[in-house]
């Protein structure tokens, strides 16, 4: 049976998914204010955007409860980030991009990872042919569009360093020849935070260059109820509600357009104070003494980029303070480390960067 089709907020109940009617931009409404500033010169796609939209309605109408999960792996496809999921088994983590694969014209690859699991299983291995008398390359499943790794903690370190290769440059190396991936390129990982034995857990760098660290949690009693509805209507009427497919020319326009999308110089200042009070004393000292490891630059760039996707994916041209509070667990929380006295304390990651936001007000 496949898993359940819920998100990651899990306490929502069913969503009914409107038809979003994208207004003309000269019509849409203005926000005052300093951090709302607006650059007049970017007009977006409405085409463009309104397809991209049609590709969510389609991954939301099949996955119950999940309008987080889709909106998070949407602004991953719109930056060229990676992405990992956490949470128990049965939470719609591969179902939910298995879905996003259906809905993209490009090709898609899972792989299932396992402590016997070699470096070759992922990036590919050259290969004698005895009748032509020369090495032939044959690709290995991260040269794909969108890829799928499963329980990633399970690899060894070696298939790990494999994959950071790939996700950090775009690229692979098999016998000392450099083969460049497609693009669009995309990670999905996995991992079930209740089994640790017979794991490998990810060393600091490689969780750095996830774009967003998502946490899947249990559903509600309604959004269970509407997740068996759904299931059935798939096993008894073989309904399938993925109706399109978004080009990857549209996948590449898309992402250019989401990245243009404007940030106002006092909302960087806001970023660079958010990420900065994981590592000084300045705006929360009682917090900041809770973290071993703070982030780097690369966090701040990270929750930039998402939030110029999620405010594209929201029609609008601008980022605005919720961009950046909405996503800031998921972009932060997997790049700073705790020191033992936190773990004492029962404190997280995730709970630390939900008090800093909180602390750290936009002007």
């Amino acid at each position: 049976m496949q898993d359940a089709a819920h998100g990651p907020s899990g306490g929502r109940g069913p969503r009914k998914i409107p038809q979003r009617k994208i207004l003309p931009h000269r019509m849409r409404p203005r926000m005052s204010g300093v951090l709302a500033e607006r650059r007049p010169d970017t007009v977006p796609d409405d085409a463009l955007h309104g397809r991209v939209m049609a590709l969510r309605e389609g991954l939301e109408r099949g996955l119950i409860g999940s309008a987080g999960l889709v909106e998070r792996l949407l602004i991953g496809l719109l930056t060229g980030g990676h992405l990992l999921i956490e949470g128990a088994p049965g939470l719609a983590k591969t179902r939910a991009v298995k879905r996003l694969a259906d809905g993209l014209d490009g090709s898609f690859a899972r792989i299932q990872c396992t402590p016997d699991l070699m470096p070759a299983d992922l990036t590919g291995t050259t290969v004698w042919r005895q009748d032509s008398g020369t090495f032939e390359f044959l690709p290995g499943p991260l040269f794909h569009a969108l890829v799928l790794v499963d329980e990633v903690n399970r690899a060894p370190p070696k298939v790990q360093s494999a994959l950071l290769e790939s996700m950090a440059e775009g690229q692979v190396t098999v016998s000392g020849t450099t083969h460049r991936l497609s693009d669009p390129f995309m990670v999905v990982a996995t991992q079930n935070p209740i089994e640790h034995a017979g794991t490998f857990p990810l060393p600091e760098a490689q969780l750095d260059r996830f774009l967003l660290h998502v946490v899947v949690d249990m559903p509600d009693e309604t959004t269970e109820r509407a997740i068996l509805d759904l299931v059935e209507g798939e096993i008894t009427h073989h309904v399938d509600a993925m109706t399109m497919r978004l080009s990857l020319a549209d996948v590449r326009a898309a992402r250019e357009a989401a990245l243009s999308t404007y940030v106002s110089p006092a909302l960087k200042d806001y970023l660079v104070r958010l990420v900065a009070a994981t590592r000084t004393d300045a705006a929360a000292p009682d917090l900041r003494a809770m973290i071993e490891h703070p982030a780097s630059p690369r966090g701040t760039l990270a929750l930039m980029m998402a939030g110029k996707a999620r405010a594209w994916l929201r029609g609008r041209d601008h980022v605005i303070p919720e961009d950046v509070t909405d996503l800031a667990r998921d972009a932060l929380s997997h790049r700073i480390g705790l020191t033992w006295r936190a773990a004492a304390e029962g404190k997280t990651a995730r709970g630390l960067v939900g008090e800093l936001v909180q602390r750290v007000r936009a002007l």
